[in-house]
């Protein structure tokens, strides 16, 4: 699967070469004989394009390395890396052509076009617009942000050209040059799209919530062996696009034998690890009563008083230990909880209240994924 995804990513990225150099060189020499600096600086983002495409190139076969001593876990990760060197080029192609365009604004030159060159520029509006969309469904088909980010870089670029096609076609019915204006205010379109496009990469190698369909899908997975009563505190970190390894805690009765727990996580981990790729390097137990009878309403009114408060999003891993009289759980906190400990003991305090001579161990939970 890696393998195909790899081979459509290279694919995508050499047609990508290909049609910059073409339109680069084409337009290259339609700016300097026309004179025009938003030609010329067009050509100059079709080559800074076919770059883009050699790095995620380039991204794609080193993030393709087999796991070793030193990267145990692959270099997946080099994907986000290529994805944000394609970002600061695109933010750096917009730097300069606010430069230029300022430059030009100050010191005006009066531009010489010509009827063929301004067919060519509308063909290669054209070309650029396909261009993009074809990044932009074949990177979102793969997951690949490089090819995301490339797409998006030649969207901007068809409509810098398409601008400076405006440009012309007033200059040549009123006479009136406004391609260095023109310029200016693209470019800033320009830098505002590389700065979020650098944002979202940077904030990927921090390290993103999981997306809720492979959570949902994981938990149904595990769910659905009858042992189990529930899933919880899945987390999964993320080593490139579509690797994942991850850890979970499963719920189930308090009789089962070491054997058959150990039967059950195994065979947890290898369907999970078939049908959704994640690999679960831990799977921890929480054990379900079943020994007290009055264990379950006591289960179900801790967890009615621990929603009631504001910041709690959820309670799971109940166990009363009857002999010791005490009474665990793990309790989900909102990141939005300007004290989460204070949250704790709230719910700890009205717990002592209905349940006097029972003490509570309550564990925080993280809200590491939204479902």
């Amino acid at each position: 699967m890696n393998e195909q995804r790899n081979k459509t990513i290279i694919k995508t990225s050499i047609v990508g070469i290909i049609v910059n150099v073409l339109l680069a060189a084409v337009k290259a020499v339609i700016g300097l004989i026309a004179g025009s600096i938003a030609i010329v600086l067009d050509a100059v983002n079709n080559i800074s394009d076919a770059g883009s495409s050699i790095i995620t190139i380039v991204g794609t076969k080193l993030a393709a390395k087999p796991a070793d001593r030193k990267h145990p876990f692959g270099y997946g990760r080099i994907e986000y890396i290529s994805a944000m060197i394609i970002s600061v080029i695109v933010l750096y192609a917009g730097i300069t052509s606010l430069v230029e365009s300022v430059k030009k604004i100050i010191h005006p030159e009066t531009a010489e076009y010509t009827t063929p060159g301004l067919i060519i520029i509308a063909v290669a509006v054209v070309v650029k617009i396909l261009l993009g969309a074809y990044f932009k469904k074949v990177g979102k088909s793969v997951n690949s942000d490089s090819l995301v980010n490339s797409g998006e870089d030649a969207t901007l670029d068809s409509v810098i050209s398409a601008a400076t096609l405006v440009a012309a076609v007033i200059f040549l019915i009123w006479h009136v040059s406004i391609e260095a204006w023109l310029a200016a205010v693209i470019s800033v379109v320009i830098i505002k799209s590389g700065i979020e496009m650098l944002s979202e990469t940077l904030s990927r190698i921090l390290g993103e919530r999981a997306d809720s369909a492979t959570v949902i899908g994981v938990k149904k997975l595990i769910t659905g062996y009858p042992q189990v009563h529930g899933a919880y505190d899945l987390i999964l970190h993320n080593y490139g696009p579509d690797n994942y390894n991850g850890s979970v805690h499963v719920e189930v009765d308090d009789t089962l034998t070491a054997d058959e727990i150990d039967t059950l996580t195994r065979d947890i981990t290898n369907k999970v690890y078939k049908e959704t790729g994640v690999i679960l390097t831990a799977i921890s137990v929480y054990s379900r009563n079943t020994g007290h009878d009055s264990s379950a309403a006591m289960r179900d009114a801790v967890y009615a008083m621990a929603k009631e408060e504001q910041y709690v999003l959820g309670a799971h891993g109940f166990y009363l230990d009857e002999p010791a009289r005490e009474i665990r759980f793990d309790l989900v906190v909102s990141f939005d909880a300007p004290d989460r400990r204070a949250v704790t003991e709230d719910v700890a305090e009205k717990i002592k209240g209905a349940y006097p001579g029972y003490t509570p161990y309550i564990n925080i939970d993280f809200d590491f994924s939204e479902t």
